[in-house]
């Protein structure tokens, strides 16, 4: 059982080692990189590749450690209680099963994607070393322990907007996906657009390319940027030559809005070209 990629996603063979190294360790894979470089998308061609089903667990600044295993509703129960329904004396009636607690429970392996971590508060890592270390939890109100039948693959995934805790990082393997390559782009571009003629993809990645190294950009394009960029690009036919020989008294290439997401950028792109455009006079 090992991951090779997909027809839909290039996976380096970094990328690879490390999904199959994560898998032989029994280990949940940490994948960090800039938004939009294919984290959340490993998980589903992971799942897609070995055949197993996905489970998503997507995390926000409220999410807590606890609903990733369960959620007791007291209040549903004291309303029943109230109402004479029998419901109320099997306590399991009022237990919402989380994602964890799905994963564990399986017939088979499941894929479980921990989306964004680091979105959630800072105790949060910590509050799921136990269960992921040793692949069980406690249920207080029933006095089960729930322990998983099939060891899931775990790959959680962070953009780096907070520093995880070093015993939550010791517990995984790490891999960080570097922004793709021109060779690399390419493959992803061609992925995605079979036919797409190639002259409009190098030029087009050459724009995209300058606009990522101009320094002090608040936010670079990402690969999902790009792609975005290029759809537009065949929806509005939009040819090779009209990228070459776009106004020069303009900064932006056209459809600019799918790759600059604030006006900070764009000014900055726009001061640039005035100051290239009086340069070169």
């Amino acid at each position: 059982m090992r991951f090779e990629g997909t027809d839909q996603y290039v996976a380096t063979e970094d990328l690879q080692m490390a999904v199959n190294a994560a898998i032989t360790l029994q280990r949940p894979l940490l994948i960090k990189g800039e938004p939009g470089t294919g984290k959340t998308m490993l998980a589903e061609e992971v799942a897609a590749s070995l055949g197993k089903r996905l489970l998503r667990w997507h995390i926000k600044s409220t999410t807590k450690a606890q609903q990733g295993l369960y959620e007791y509703d007291a209040v549903s129960r004291l309303r029943d209680s109230q109402l004479g329904d029998d419901r109320v004396h099997d306590i399991g009636n009022y237990i919402k099963k989380g994602m964890l607690w799905q994963a564990f429970d399986a017939d088979e392996q499941v894929v479980l994607l921990i989306d964004e971590v680091d979105k959630a508060d800072i105790e949060f890592p910590n509050d799921l070393l136990v269960e992921l270390d040793k692949m069980e939890f406690f249920v207080y109100e029933t006095g089960e322990r729930i322990q998983a039948k099939h060891r899931p693959i775990i790959i959680i995934t962070s953009n780096n907007e907070k520093e995880l805790p070093d015993a939550f990082l010791r517990r995984c393997f790490f891999h960080y996906i570097n922004f793709p390559d021109q060779a690399t782009m390419h493959q992803i571009v061609d992925v995605h657009f079979p036919e797409i003629k190639q002259e409009l993809v190098r030029e087009a990645m050459e724009i995209f390319f300058q606009v990522r190294n101009v320094n002090g950009l608040r936010k670079k394009p990402s690969t999902s940027e790009l792609i975005d960029w290029l759809k537009l690009l065949l929806s509005d036919d939009i040819s090779r030559d009209a990228l070459i020989n776009r106004d020069p008294t303009q900064a932006m290439p056209p459809l600019y809005g799918a790759l600059l997401k604030n006006e900070q950028d764009l000014h900055m792109l726009q001061r640039l070209a005035f100051m290239a455009r009086r340069e070169n006079r």
